[in-house]
C-alpha cells in the first residue's frame, strides 16, 4: 500500500484542527493567569527582587490588573493582584501601585490589540542588553522572534516617567517583543498566556545566543522557513497549551498562587 502524501499545509490545518479539540483552556480567571504568570517566571529565574512587572487589561476600558508594588514574582497570588486606571490609581485590592508601570499605559493607549505585558531582566537578556547587540533568533525553538523583536539601543533611565513611556513604545512599534538596552525586555501581546510563554522563550533565546556566539558567528535561519516557524509556534491554542504546562508545573510548588 503506497503511503499518502500531503501537502503541509494540511497537516497544518489537520493540528489546528485537533489541538482547538483536545487542548481546552483550565477556567482560570485573569488574576490567577497574572499570578500564575508571576510563579512560572519566578521558577524561571526572571525575579529581580522587586523589578519587572506583569500587566493586563481588566474588563473596564482605561483599567489594568498588576502585582502590588514591593511583592517579588514568588509572592504573587490571587489576592494580591491589585486594579488601577489609566492614570495608576487604586481601584480595587490594597497595597501600593508600582510606579514604574506607567510605561506600560503608553504601549496599551497605542496599541489596543496589547491586552498583557510582560517586563523582566532575566540574566542572559540583562547580559545580552549590556554589549549592544540585538537579539537573534536562530533556532527553532525560538522562531516566534524572527522579525518580531525590536531593539531599544540606548537606555532611556528608570522607565518612572512619561517620556520613559514614549521612547519605550516607539521603539517597540507594532512588534510582539523588545530588547532594551542596558535594561531586560518587554513582551506585549494578546493573551497573558502569549505574554507569559514568549517572557520564558526570549530568555532562553539570548541565553543560546551568548552560549553560541562564544563558539562561531551565529549561521541566520532562512527567512520563509523562519517565518513559517514564527507563524506555527504563535498558534495561540498552541501557545495556550505551553502556559498550561507551565503553570501546571508552577503549581506543584506554588499551590498559593490561586488563593
Amino acid at each position: 500500500m503506497q503511503p499518502v502524501i500531503r501537502t503541509k499545509d494540511a497537516y497544518y490545518e489537520r493540528t489546528s484542527a485537533e489541538m482547538e479539540r483536545h487542548l481546552a483552556p483550565p477556567p482560570w480567571s485573569l488574576r490567577e493567569k497574572i499570578a500564575l504568570t508571576c510563579r512560572i517566571l519566578a521558577d524561571e529565574g526572571h525575579e529581580s527582587a522587586i523589578a519587572g512587572q506583569i500587566t493586563a487589561r481588566g474588563d473596564r476600558p482605561g483599567t489594568y490588573w498588576m502585582l502590588g508594588f514591593g511583592l517579588g514574582f514568588d509572592e504573587a497570588c490571587k489576592s494580591n493582584i491589585v486594579l488601577v486606571d489609566d492614570d495608576l490609581n487604586l481601584l480595587e485590592g490594597e497595597g501600593m501601585v508600582n510606579p514604574s508601570n506607567r510605561f506600560h499605559l503608553w504601549i496599551y493607549r497605542h496599541r489596543p490589540s496589547v491586552s498583557a505585558i510582560v517586563h523582566t531582566h532575566p540574566p542572559h537578556i540583562s547580559a545580552l542588553s549590556m554589549i549592544g547587540r540585538p537579539l537573534v533568533a536562530s533556532h527553532m525553538d525560538t522562531s516566534m522572534f524572527h522579525e518580531d523583536c525590536a531593539y531599544l539601543p540606548e537606555w532611556p533611565g528608570p522607565p518612572v516617567g512619561d517620556e520613559e513611556g514614549q521612547i519605550i513604545h516607539e521603539a517597540l512599534g507594532d512588534k510582539r517583543a523588545i530588547l532594551l538596552a542596558h535594561h531586560g525586555q518587554l513582551v506585549a501581546t494578546a493573551t497573558i498566556e502569549e505574554a507569559c510563554v514568549l517572557a520564558v522563550f526570549i530568555e532562553r533565546a539570548a541565553k543560546l545566543q551568548l552560549l553560541a556566539e562564544a563558539v562561531a558567528p551565529i549561521r541566520p535561519l532562512d527567512p520563509a522557513k523562519a517565518r513559517e516557524a514564527h507563524d506555527y509556534r504563535l498558534k495561540a491554542r498552541a501557545v495556550a497549551a505551553t502556559y498550561h504546562y507551565f503553570a501546571r508545573r508552577s503549581l506543584k510548588r506554588n499551590a498559593d498562587a490561586l488563593d
